[in-house]
C-alpha cells in the first residue's frame, strides 16, 4: 500500500479532522490488526493520485472497505459538529449496490448536510490536506446552519 503524500505531516495530521478520522479508522479495526499502524498508513486508502483514479473503472460496485471509509469520513464530520455545537449530529448514509446514494447529517430536526453520492467506488481525495479542506468546508456550512436555526437544531 502506498503512503499518501502529505506536505506537512505535523500540521496536516494534527488538524482536528484528521485526528478524528484516525479515531474513526481505529474504531473500524475491532480485532486490533492495525493497532501499530501510523496515521498516514491508516488514512492511505483515502488518497488517490490522478493516475490511480484513472485506473479505477467508471462503473463499479462499492465493496465493504469503501463503504466503511465513506461512513468513517461522515462520522468524523458528525463528531466534529457535535464538539463544535454541543448537540448530537447523526449521519445517515444510504448507498445502493451500484455506487450511488445520499448522505444526510441531521442535528435535531435540522439537516445540516444533504449530499448526493455518485461513483462511490472511486471515493477519495488528492491528498490528506485536500480531504481536510473539504471536511472543513462541510463543517463550516453545518455550524453556520446550526447558528442560523438553533431552535430547529434543538428539537
Amino acid at each position: 500500500m502506498t503512503m499518501p503524500a502529505v506536505e506537512d505531516d505535523r500540521g496536516v495530521l494534527q488538524s482536528a479532522f484528521l485526528v478524528e478520522m484516525v479515531k474513526q479508522m481505529r474504531a473500524l479495526d475491532s480485532f486490533g490488526a492495525r493497532d501499530g499502524w501510523p496515521p498516514q498508513r491508516l488514512l492511505a486508502p483515502f488518497v488517490h493520485t490522478a493516475g490511480e483514479r484513472r485506473a479505477i473503472p467508471l462503473v463499479g460496485d462499492p465493496d465493504a472497505a469503501v463503504r466503511a471509509r465513506i461512513n468513517a469520513f461522515y462520522n468524523a464530520i458528525a463528531a466534529l459538529i457535535e464538539k463544535e455545537c454541543g448537540r448530537v449530529a447523526v449521519p445517515l448514509v444510504h448507498l445502493t449496490h451500484e455506487g450511488f446514494g445520499r448522505v444526510v447529517i441531521t442535528v435535531g430536526r435540522l439537516a445540516v448536510l444533504d449530499r448526493t453520492l455518485r461513483d462511490v467506488h472511486r471515493f477519495g481525495f488528492e491528498s490528506l490536506a485536500r480531504m481536510t479542506l473539504d471536511a472543513d468546508k462541510i463543517l463550516a456550512v453545518a455550524t453556520a446552519l446550526i447558528g442560523k436555526y438553533p431552535e430547529v437544531a434543538g428539537l
